[in-house]
């Protein structure tokens, strides 16, 4: 096989095109990042974030939530079918891997399992 039809992703550290193979790692030239391909393929699946139904999330999706919820310190209930737009993915605190601000409530957090991409 030609080495040069190989194609080799670029650097995650700074995006550099010339990374080169060294043994089971891949290399960037400029920044000097090592890094495994199989982990980082892995590390990518495990930060998914998936919905109530199962739906992938992403940054900036609009959602809906599915059931109706109580939230601490409010005096009204987050309602089944409130509409979340413009949310951001965070690691888990608490199962909570979503930041939001939801209207009438202000800024929190909610977890994937309470809520549906729209």
């Amino acid at each position: 096989m030609d080495p040069m039809s190989e194609t080799l992703p670029p650097c995650p550290a700074c995006a550099c095109e010339y990374t080169y193979e060294m043994g089971e790692l891949l290399v960037c030239p400029e920044c000097a990042h090592e890094w495994s391909p199989a982990e980082e393929a892995e590390a990518a699946a495990e930060n998914v974030v998936k919905d109530a139904v199962g739906n992938v999330l992403a940054d900036g999706d609009t959602v809906s939530i599915v059931k109706t919820m109580k939230v601490k310190g409010s005096p009204q209930d987050l309602k089944i079918g409130t509409k979340v737009r413009n949310i951001r993915l965070i690691s888990p605190v608490n199962g909570h891997d979503i930041d939001a601000k939801v209207d009438g409530f202000g800024p929190m957090k909610l977890k994937s399992s309470i809520v549906k991409k729209a």
